[in-house]
């Protein structure tokens, strides 16, 4: 097939090569009709290049096009090759001042807080680092694709529309020149005609309908049979339900059909199969067959090949001519006239008209092909985009219908475009007065929402899911109604304000479909049945919310249209609630003389809705006039006289009403859609146009009516007249045994009431109510929140409202009221109020929830009792209120409000016979106390004349009025001042006192008026009471801090023990392994202490005693007793790697017993230390997994452990665990039973030894294995080979453990198996001892690695958790011979030795090059009692420890020698030449004669002591653990202090000689054989001569990479990487692997690989082949770092960066910019390098269920 499909594309390619462009160029040039000979030319070879094969190669159908058919066009424009000809018009023309750079997805998006007009104005990275704004408050965000860099835009920007790249010379600016004087008259009459035929051709070819025919001037002569089956993709179907489709109807494999649906999901469109036409349409039926289940089924066609070859063709045109007018301007111009010329059709008939008009028949690719040309030409070009826009305008109606059906997403339909003109100002305004494009946004949008009720109001039925998708839509409609808004005009034409005034029209037409929508009827009896529908309604109202706001920002800024518009406003809620007493009868209410006409209703029986908007925009209103101060200059034009304030205020009161008794539990039954609907009411996105306005609204009403009346009409809504206006009505109503619930309810309902009233009087932020700006309102806001608690930069944000541009104004006052504290490790930086600003503090702020109001009360209280103050929270000094609402005042002092506050105290006072709530006295005092401030500043403000109206103080201390004569309020609060039952208000009380004696001195002061005597003897008694009071109240405080002290102390008690439970669990542990160093320390410190070997210092045997966790039960530690065991974690590791590319082909026949000194992958065992009887974890466990089981069948969710790996939780600390390690006792001490000899064999002696004891054994070894017939001959030959002294090797030592710990042992080393090499456990396999042995050197050199890192002393105070589990892992990797094959064992150590002591026997070891020696030094003295237990010749074990020592640091220093770079230093020591020095070069010298003259010339013995000293460090300080571990030793006191580099002390605890050099010179002979040997392996050799490397040393730490500073350069970055897969795609989910740097395309079918049988993503995939299954990656357009472990584990943890707060970003939604916090990035590499990633994970899954359910794998 292939060979054929060459060979036509070869036939084709030759008859197409002949084309010339030049020559197809002058034939059109003559012709005279243009666009009959390109057609002619496109009808012959479009479908000779396009569609030729199933799948597609655009790259050489793109080349064939270029070459036949565009380069003739471009040919044809210049007159000559387009190589020269486009170049001179580049030279010609003049670069443009505007970016215009479209956004890619993902890329980042730069808006300039204090610059931009609006949020929309967008830099891309490259203007913006080059422009001013850099220095600005800025926000960052990642572009969702289109929309395009507004540099240059001077109308985007209020300064600094400019970067240095697009700045304008200072001669450009004078006149907008026309572009096409730069072209030559003939290049502009050859590119209008050619532009005309192409673009025509384009639009024609993708809004052609018929499926197999092509429009007649393009058929072709012969036709052939072969169709597409053509896939479109649409918003409906997910993937998962294309792939399974798809492989069903063309029967593919999955990753087919994946690609299928990412290049449909992508491009809109892909070909899913090509035949003839039956082949196709049979896939076309099964397609659509199976998608029409739910939804409608994929839209399939089935297409002739030259048609979709012509579209394919049609699309190059399009993105060509994009190109082709980047090189000159006037080839842009060109372009737009040809675009937006009216066709032969008149009306709509323009080529942009028709392709925006079809744009929803279009698929995704094309659409967003032509609108990049529509951004490159019609934008770019001011004066056409200002036609274009019109052409817009003209067709929006249209428009948004077809969007309306449209299945596509907003950002790839053409409605998108709006945002390009409705935020310019100028374009906006034109449009508003030309085309009247208010009405036109307000209309389309009424007409979408069709649904009303009998009165006209909008209805929304059931929110089904295709219902939302429709009102997502037309919410796009508010959202082009906002951009239009967004820039305030700020000079009005007479156009302007009577197209405004009509768009007012058409929006109060909208509000009052909203006035009174979804109204409620309290349930009565039973619960409401369907919970009715709200979200709709409150979705419109947010969306909404803004626009109101802007609505009446436009209003303010000219008196003509306020006025208008209040006119207009009133009218329409005159209509609304023109028959506002319809139906309800009136009746008449009087209290105190007072009396009013109102009408019977009922909140709790009748209709009410929470949706006003038309009174809440004309209260809105009504405080403009007041702050433009119109109201005072025209009063004539306004109709305030006409103004009925009981109808302004009658439906914001009920809604008042409806909050307040839902809050008293009455509508319980209507379930909770109410209750969510309350909550928005008063939450900060919706309370500006609610919430707040009715509060404006009821202060509008009031200051415009008699107080008493708007009291008596208010008791009525609220259902209380009763209780208020008949006397004692309250005793009769708590005697009569009433409901309690009734009694509940009428009390919160009067606590309510009060509330409402101290708003009324008290909320005068808004600026038109009190005399005070905006920043006043915002300091407040922010005053009241950090009055609850201490609150980071974004909770703050959050509690306070945006405007339109998403600004809170928070900035520029938050210095003035608070102090910024910095954020530590974790946490963030928090706000703290300035004490000076407490004074502010009104308890009963209006945007207080319940909960934070009892929260700040609780906060301000004790803040007070810190500062040693009264407890009193008086209510604060207010702003005076403007003129229009200054009546408001005149409530606090009405009869009606007096006799309330009487009535109420009164109860208080007779405390037990009514039914009365503190909270109730609480806000009467409070109201009390705001009369007293209100009466203060009168009088402090007044100067001339002395006639004051407000006169509470004489009010309150009259008594009350005839029939029952009540005492005066102020003589009830002196009697309440002392009741012991209100010991919380007294310092209220009190403060009321103070201040209305200080009034009275005013008054005093200004007016000479007698004062009543009586008045003196109560303040005297009040005095004697008063100290009285003092002494007693100072004795409680004292009582209660005593108290308080007590609890703090038993509090931290506890909380030192939850905080530090591992301790507890381990002090038995820790005394026990202490004690050992303590108690020997005095004879200790006089000798030295060495570690190994025979003068290896002797410790007293220690007992340990531990306890069991799960049964606390105590046990000592020794070899016969049942097993305790640690729980531990043993995983893979990569974290020392110096190789990460190194895999292992086939674990089964993979052989670890040398570790290559790479460190490549290691096996590190981790523990927390908690100690268990072997039986009881067994126990344990077997119940975790039966739980497993069990869990299984029931829900198939993940657990945060993986039981099927043998994973389980220790029980104590929930730390991720997978295995147990035994605890013992020093093993050595266990074998070690021979007498010490004083002469023990020196090092070439013990090699000679060791050797011939490794011959005999594998003469044995053959013997056994070539059967004999005669066993004589046998015996025979065995005393033919010397046997060497003293060795027996028939001999089998017997195993000193008991059963359960031999148990423990071998499951601890099967584990140890069973992670490290991925294979499955087998107890007898060879490898097992190796990999116990492998586990422990790299975990000690992982743990010498993080002290080194730290600076820390080596055997400082390590946590007990680190120490338990080296001390243990050591102990039992020397234990684990015991349960081990004697012979495997004995084998390794033979291969080991053999790597230093060549022997005939052993051919393919590594060279000395490739050996880790640590690992080797562990293996081999672990492996070597194997050997010396045979041994009876009186060879301690100790002296076979120091020998290998001793070889294994030879063979280091060798390795040293070999690798250490021969770089000179200046600063040479050469003088001082010791003995160190001397000896490493004679050694050198040495190494030169055995290794050649590769070797490098000899450079200075400093130099090289230098090396060697740095080299063999990190070597020596892991030995030193090992040995101190394994033996007991404690470690000298000098190493466990930090400083110098402890050389000396290592090596005299290690008994080396501390000019380790010695070694060679002590034992000359063998030595020089040793080198000689190791020098002359081939791979030496090869490294030597530079044919291959090796590992220098020390070996540098790793780190994680390395982070930019500024968090867009990521973004940047990464916005740049496409998916590797998917053929230049960008990625939706970039992640960068922390590790090793590399970008990895996340969470997506395209990368999704295969990795043992299941399919994951890239990340997962990265893990295994980077970290060994852990990983550590950030996700950048998240912000957020990703922990991952194994497929089933993965967690997110926070990132490094901070913006200016401290605070992280995840999700980058706030967009503030970031920056590394370089703590943070440490913190995140020390969990890294202690291998604590997946305990991280663990950890926070078991924190957080919803973590386990994520599919990780997938990422």
């Amino acid at each position: 097939m292939a060979s054929e499909l060459e060979l036509e594309m070869q036939a084709i390619d030759r008859s197409l090569l002949e084309c010339s462009a030049e020559e197809t160029a002058g034939k059109w040039l003559q012709a005279t009709d243009l666009t009959r000979e390109v057609y002619q030319h496109l009808a012959r070879y479009v479908p000779k290049i396009y569609c030729r094969s199933p799948n597609p190669c655009p790259q050489k159908e793109d080349m064939v096009a270029q070459h036949v058919l565009l380069g003739p066009m471009e040919w044809y424009i210049c007159g000559e090759d387009s190589e020269f000809g486009f170049p001179k018009l580049e030279q010609a023309n003049k670069p443009s001042h505007l970016c215009g750079r479209v956004f890619k997805v993902g890329e980042p998006t730069y808006s300039c807080r204090d610059c931009a007009v609006d949020p929309t104005c967008v830099l891309c990275m490259e203007c913006f680092l080059g422009s001013i704004h850099r220095d600005h408050r800025y926000r960052m965000t990642t572009s969702g694709g289109g929309g395009f860099c507004d540099c240059g835009d001077t109308e985007a920007w209020k300064e600094g529309p400019y970067c240095q790249k697009h700045e304008l010379n200072t001669s450009e600016i004078e006149e907008e020149e026309d572009p096409l004087v730069h072209l030559s008259e003939d290049v502009i009459a050859r590119s209008y005609a050619i532009f005309t035929v192409m673009f025509r051709y384009a639009v024609d070819i993708l809004t052609w309908e018929k499926e197999s025919e092509l429009p007649a001037d393009l058929e072709m002569v012969e036709k052939s049979d072969t169709y597409y089956c053509m896939l479109f993709n649409d918003e409906v179907h997910t993937y998962e339900q294309v792939i399974y489709t798809l492989q069903k109807a063309v029967n593919c494999t999955q990753k087919e059909a994946i690609g299928f649906a990412t290049t449909v999901d992508r491009d809109g469109r892909r070909s899913v199969r090509c035949g003839d036409f039956q082949y196709c349409e049979q896939a076309k039926s099964v397609i659509v067959r199976n998608t029409s289940r739910q939804t409608k089924p994929l839209k399939v066609q089935v297409m002739h090949s030259s048609i979709v070859a012509h579209q394919n063709f049609g699309l190059k045109v399009l993105s060509w001519l994009g190109n082709i007018i980047g090189y000159s301007d006037g080839l842009r111009r060109i372009l737009c006239q040809v675009g937006l010329q009216e066709g032969p059709d008149g009306e709509n008939s323009s080529l942009v008209d028709r392709l925006m008009l079809n744009d929803s028949k279009l698929w995704k690719g094309a659409r967003s092909v032509y609108h990049q040309l529509f951004m490159s030409s019609l934008l770019m070009d001011l004066k056409y985009k200002k036609l274009f826009a019109v052409r817009f305008a003209k067709n929006y109606q249209q428009l948004q219908r077809d969007f309306m059906e449209d299945d596509h997403e907003r950002a790839v339909s053409v409605t998108a475009l709006s945002v390009q003109f409705f935020t310019a100002p100028t374009l906006a305004r034109m449009l508003i007065t030309e085309e009247n494009l208010m009405t036109i946004i307000i209309k389309t949008f009424m007409d979408h929402l069709r649904d009303r009720d009998a009165q006209g109001r909008f209805q929304f039925e059931r929110y089904t899911a295709l219902q939302a998708f429709k009102f997502r839509r037309v919410q796009s409609l508010i959202l082009d109604l906002k951009y239009v808004l967004i820039s305030k005009p700020t000079e009005w034409s007479d156009d302007l304000r009577q197209k405004f005034l009509e768009g007012f029209d058409a929006f109060l037409e909208l509000l009052k479909c909203m006035q009174g929508m979804d109204p409620i009827t309290r349930q009565v009896g039973q619960h409401i049945e369907m919970e009715p529908e709200w979200e709709a309604a409150f979705t419109l109202q947010m969306k909404l919310t803004h626009v109101i706001s802007m609505m009446q920002d436009w209003c303010a800024l000219d008196e003509k249209v306020l006025i208008e518009a209040y006119k207009k406003c009133l009218a329409v809620l005159m209509q609304c609630h023109g028959g506002f007493t319809d139906g309800e009868q009136p009746i008449t209410l009087s209290i105190c003389g007072h009396s009013v006409e109102t009408i019977r209703y009922c909140v709790s029986q009748e209709k009410v809705s929470i949706h006003l908007p038309v009174s809440r925009l004309l209260a809105g209103l009504h405080v403009l006039l007041s702050k433009s101060e119109v109201a005072y200059k025209f009063p004539e034009l306004l109709p305030l006289s006409e103004l009925s304030p009981p109808m302004l205020i009658e439906h914001p009161l009920r809604c008042l009403v409806l909050c307040a008794q839902v809050h008293a539990g009455m509508w319980r039954r209507n379930g909770f859609s109410l209750v969510n609907q309350i909550y928005y009411y008063h939450n900060v996105k919706c309370r500006r146009e609610m919430f707040d306005k009715d509060i404006v609204m009821l202060q509008t009403g009031v200051s415009m009516m008699d107080p008493n009346h708007f009291l008596m009409i208010m008791l009525s809504r609220f259902e209380l007249y009763q209780i208020f206006s008949t006397p004692d009505y309250g005793k009769r109503f708590s005697s009569e045994i009433t409901h309690k619930d009734v009694v509940q309810q009428n009390n919160t309902l009067i606590e309510e009431m009060l509330y409402l009233i101290i708003m009324l009087v008290g909320e005068r932020f808004s600026p038109g109510v009190g005399q005070v700006n905006a920043t006043d309102e915002i300091k407040r806001e922010i005053v009241h929140q950090l009055s609850i608690k201490p609150m980071a930069h974004s909770e703050l944000v959050k509690s306070l409202p945006e405007d339109e541009n998403k600004e809170t104004g928070m900035e520029s006052v938050i210095e003035a009221v608070a102090h910024f504290k910095k954020p530590g490790l974790t946490g963030r930086g928090m706000y703290e109020l300035k004490p000076e600003c407490a004074k502010e503090f009104n308890l009963y702020f209006y945007h207080f929830s319940r909960a934070e109001q009892s929260k700040a009360e609780e906060a301000q209280r004790k803040l007070k009792r810190q500062n040693k103050e009264d407890t009193a929270l008086p209510p604060p000094v207010l702003p005076p209120f403007c003129p229009l609402f200054a009546s408001l005042v005149n409530i606090l002092q009405s009869d009606v409000m007096l006799c309330i506050m009487r009535t109420i105290l009164q109860w208080a006072v007779e405390h037990n016979g009514y039914a009365w709530s503190e909270s109730m006295l609480q806000r009467v005092l409070h109201l009390v106390g705001m009369a007293l401030q209100e009466e203060k500043q009168h009088l402090e403000n007044v100067v001339e004349e002395p006639v004051v109206t407000f006169t509470f103080t004489q009010k309150m201390s009259k008594p009350g009025e005839a029939p029952n004569n009540s005492p005066s309020i102020l003589a009830m609060l002196e009697t309440l001042q002392n009741a012991p039952y209100l010991e919380v208000h007294k310092d209220m009380i009190r403060w009321i006192l103070k201040t209305f004696n200080a009034i009275k001195k005013l008054r005093e002061s200004s007016s000479p008026s007698p004062v009543a005597e009586t008045q003196g003897t109560i303040m005297e008694e009040n005095s004697r009471d008063k100290d009285k009071a003092e002494r007693k109240r100072k004795a409680e405080i004292a009582r209660l801090r005593r108290e308080k002290i007590m609890a703090q102390m038993s509090e931290m008690q506890r909380h030192f023990i939850d905080e530090n439970k591992e301790l507890f669990q381990q002090t038995l542990e820790l005394d026990a392994s202490t004690s050992a160093v303590l108690d020997n320390s005095p004879v200790v410190s006089d000798m030295t202490l060495t570690a190994l070997g025979p003068a290896q210092t002797q410790v007293p045997e220690q007992r340990q005693f531990v306890t069991c966790i799960l049964c606390q039960e105590e046990q000592e530690v020794n070899v016969e007793s049942k097993a305790m065991v640690l729980a531990a974690f043993v995983q893979r590791s990569t974290v020392l790697s110096k190789n990460r590319s190194k895999f292992i082909q086939d674990p089964e026949k993979y052989d670890p017993l040398f570790m290559h000194p790479d460190l490549s992958c290691g096996t590190h065992t981790g523990s927390c230390g908690h100690v268990m009887h072997a039986h009881c974890w067994q126990r344990y466990f077997d119940s975790v997994q039966a739980k497993e089981q069990r869990r299984q069948q029931r829900l198939r969710l993940h657990t945060s452990y993986d039981v099927e790996n043998g994973e389980f939780l220790c029980p104590l600390c929930e730390c991720l665990s997978n295995t147990v390690i035994p605890l013992l006792l020093p093993p050595r001490n266990i074998f070690n039973n021979r007498s010490n000899f004083s002469d023990q064999p020196n090092l070439t002696l013990w090699i000679r030894t060791i050797s011939q004891q490794i011959k005999a054994l594998q003469v044995l070894r053959k013997e056994e294995s070539t059967p004999n017939t005669a066993s004589s001959k046998n015996s025979e030959n065995i005393d033919e080979f010397q046997l060497p002294e003293g060795f027996r090797p028939d001999f089998r030592p017997k195993n000193p453990y008991s059963e359960s710990i031999k148990e423990m042992l071998k499951t601890f080393g099967t584990a140890t198996y069973k992670v490290g090499l991925k294979v499955h456990p087998n107890e007898e396999d060879p490898r097992v001892p190796i990999m116990c042995w492998g586990s422990c050197a790299y975990t000690i050199q992982s743990i010498e690695r993080i002290l080194s890192d730290e600076d820390k002393p080596l055997f400082g105070p390590l946590p007990c958790r680190l120490d338990d589990c080296l001390r243990s892992l050591t102990r039992f990797a020397a234990a684990h011979w015991t349960v081990a094959s004697l012979a495997v064992v004995q084998g390794h150590f033979c291969k080991l030795f053999a790597s230093l002591v060549p022997d005939d026997s052993h051919g393919d070891l590594p060279c000395i090059l490739d050996i880790d020696m640590f690992h080797l030094l562990v293996g081999l003295v672990l492996a070597f009692p194997a050997l010396q237990c045979q041994d009876f010749s009186g060879t301690s074990l100790g002296t076979g420890d120091l020998h290998i020592l001793r070889l294994v640091t030879m063979a280091h220093i060798i390795q040293l020698l070999l690798t250490s770079c021969t770089e000179e230093n200046g600063m040479d020591q050469e003088s001082l030449a010791g003995e160190e020095e001397l000896a490493v070069l004679a050694l050198y010298k040495t190494l030169h004669q055995c290794a050649g003259s590769a070797l490098k010339e000899i450079p200075s013995g400093w130099h090289l002591w230098k090396n060697v000293r740095a080299g063999i460090m990190p070597f020596l300080k892991c030995s030193a653990l090992f040995f101190h571990y394994l033996n007991g030793v404690p470690s000298p006191p000098e190493i466990q202090v930090s400083g110098a580099s402890h050389f000396e002390h290592l090596c005299n605890y290690l008994s080396l000689p501390t000019n380790l050099i010695c070694l060679f010179q002590e034992n000359s002979e063998i030595t020089k054989l040793l080198i000689e040997s190791w020098c002359h392996n081939i791979e030496v050799k090869r490294y030597l001569e530079g044919e291959r490397d090796a590992i220098r040393y020390p070996r540098k730490s790793n780190k994680l990479i390395d982070l930019p500073e500024d968090y867009s350069s990521l973004i940047n970055q990464a916005s740049n990487f496409s998916c590797p897969k998917s053929g230049g795609d960008k990625s939706r989910a970039p992640t960068l692997c922390l590790v090793c740097g590399t970008l990895l395309c996340s969470q997506s079918y395209c990368c999704q690989t295969e990795l043992e049988g299941e399919d994951v993503g890239a990340c997962t995939a990265h893990t295994y082949s980077c970290g060994s299954g852990v990983g550590i990656f950030l996700r950048v357009r998240e912000c957020q770092v990703l922990f991952l472990a194994g497929k089933t584990k993965g967690c997110f943890y926070s990132p490094p960066y901070l913006d200016d707060y401290g605070e992280t970003d995840q999700g980058l939604r706030r967009g503030n910019p970031l920056h590394l916090c370089k703590e943070r990035f440490k913190k995140i590499q020390k969990l890294w390098h202690q291998h604590s990633i997946t305990e991280e994970i663990g950890h926070a899954q078991e924190a957080n269920q919803t973590l386990v359910g994520i599919d990780w794998q997938h990422l």
